[in-house]
């Protein structure tokens, strides 16, 4: 049962986070930065501490009484993760939902799984894989083969965009994806994908909150809550800095101000954005907890979220146009992707 409950709640989780992005395409007159900036401090400031206050109350005291070393370590990843968080938003808008997500969730997907293991093998913990394990074991094994898979897959993905690239016309591949730009969005997509995976490791490093937490009597279904809202501090930093900072360089800080815009449905949209974004940390954390297996549950998140902005994808028609082999292309990479997914998830319960 505790299986098939986890599997249900990284299911929703994955549904938000593939689908948080639509309501930025609502956003009208806006600069990129600008929506970002709203969507992140409902998503990182706002919303993990009411999520915590809700299921945790004492998420507070418990932060305040840990260690300056645990606080840290989890913030930085988040630091790093934030980055990852905001050159995300570059990949989709450069690349449209479906590549760029398969791109980005293919490096996040295969990082996520061997990161935490680098760090174990460094800093031996009970009860921890470390790199070292992994490749003497047969699950070990399974899980970087899955990996290279995984690379395999963003191989495809990447053939299939650069076939976009070359039977479209600019002003087709601009009706689905209004910025499309093939080279400058796999930089993004690719640097993404591997600074997004830190939040896995942010996860692991921040285990002694959740701990404290079911310690102190809370249920273990939301005790990750408590250590979302200190990676969600990174990762705020982190993009508050870089949209700060474009705002006041394209003065695109005016945007809240400009009456010729929809600024109260701008807002709304953005919020939704960054809530909807949001929901698929606090669905992540019960579904960690009832599997109990941390690089299982990111791979599993990785899957659904891929599937689903894949389906986001086929629905604004971003591979409306193309030839059939490049269809297939895209297909096949996903497939592949997806099954290295599966993979990695069974060689980490082994």
């Amino acid at each position: 049962m505790q299986a098939i409950l986890g599997v249900l709640f990284h299911s929703l989780g994955g549904v938000a986070a593939g689908s948080f992005y639509m309501p930025y395409n609502k956003v009208k007159g806006w600069a990129w930065e600008t929506y970002w900036m709203v969507g992140g401090v409902m998503s990182w400031l706002i919303a993990p501490p009411i999520a915590a206050y809700l299921t945790v109350p004492g998420f507070m005291e418990i932060i305040a009484s840990s260690s300056s070393t645990i606080l840290g370590l989890t913030f930085l990843m988040g630091l790093l993760w934030g980055v990852g968080g905001l050159s995300y938003g570059l990949g989709v808008r450069y690349l449209g939902m479906s590549l760029g997500n398969s791109v980005v969730l293919g490096f996040c997907a295969a990082f996520g799984a061997i990161v935490p293991s680098i760090y174990y093998n460094f800093n031996p913990q009970d009860g921890k894989v470390s790199f070292t394990d992994m490749i003497s074991t047969i699950g070990g094994q399974m899980v970087l083969l899955g990996v290279l898979l995984c690379l395999l897959g963003i191989a495809l993905c990447g053939k299939a965009g650069m076939l976009k690239e070359k039977e479209l016309s600019e002003e087709e591949k601009k009706k689905s994806v209004s910025e499309f730009n093939l080279a400058k969005g796999l930089i993004v997509a690719i640097l993404s994908g591997i600074l997004s995976s830190f939040f896995s490791f942010g996860i692991e490093s921040g285990k002694p909150l959740s701990d404290a937490a079911i310690e102190a009597g809370y249920d273990h279904l939301f005790a990750n809550n408590v250590t979302f809202v200190v990676i969600l501090w990174g990762g705020l930093a982190t993009n508050l800095v870089w949209t700060t900072i474009l705002s006041l360089k394209n003065n695109s800080y005016k945007d809240f101000t400009n009456a010729a815009t929809p600024i109260g449905k701008n807002l709304l949209f953005s919020a939704l954005a960054g809530t909807i974004w949001f929901l698929q940390f606090f669905f992540y954390g019960m579904g960690e907890s009832e599997l109990g297996n941390g690089a299982s549950s990111w791979i599993l998140h990785m899957s659904t979220i891929i599937l689903t902005a894949n389906l986001w994808g086929i629905y604004r028609k971003e591979w409306k146009g193309v030839a059939q082999k490049t269809k297939w292309t895209i297909t096949a990479g996903i497939i592949v992707i997806i099954l290295s997914v599966v993979l990695v998830g069974v060689g980490n319960s082994i």
